[in-house]
């Protein structure tokens, strides 16, 4: 069965999206790959509680004014995308998962092969900003 995912991008002033690097274990799917911030809708729960959650938990940050951006359909997945302006200082933000975070701008996101088919909604969002 297909799982329901959420995710969001964090974009900034200066057009750049806040990604995290993913932890390197093995285990996980994508290790050590560059990533939005997301995670899995849980029974019983919305697309917008799940983002709100996960981003309590990941990064102790509240995102109940993020606004939907599009609803992906993967081959395996659903995902839900959120967005939201920010204008985070990396360094003053406790993550709980990945390695580290840090703000792309497009070019960068484009010359970087993101976790789990990412560069494809990433492009779609720059070009909606334009």
């Amino acid at each position: 069965m297909r799982h329901v995912g959420t995710s969001i991008i964090f974009f900034n002033s200066r057009h750049e999206v806040l990604l995290v690097l993913r932890d390197d274990k093995p285990s996980i799917a994508c290790p050590n790959m560059w990533d939005l911030p997301g995670g899995h809708v849980e029974d019983g729960e919305t697309p917008a509680e799940c983002i709100v959650r996960e981003m309590l938990e990941e990064i102790e940050v509240n995102v109940e004014e993020c606004a939907l951006f599009r609803v992906y359909e993967f081959s395996d997945r659903t995902e839900h995308v959120f967005i939201l302006h920010a204008e985070f200082d990396v360094e003053n933000i406790v993550l709980h998962e990945g390695q580290m975070l840090r703000w792309f701008t497009q070019r960068e996101t484009e010359m970087t092969a993101l976790a789990y088919g990412f560069n494809e909604v990433v492009s779609d969002f720059f070009n909606f900003l334009q």
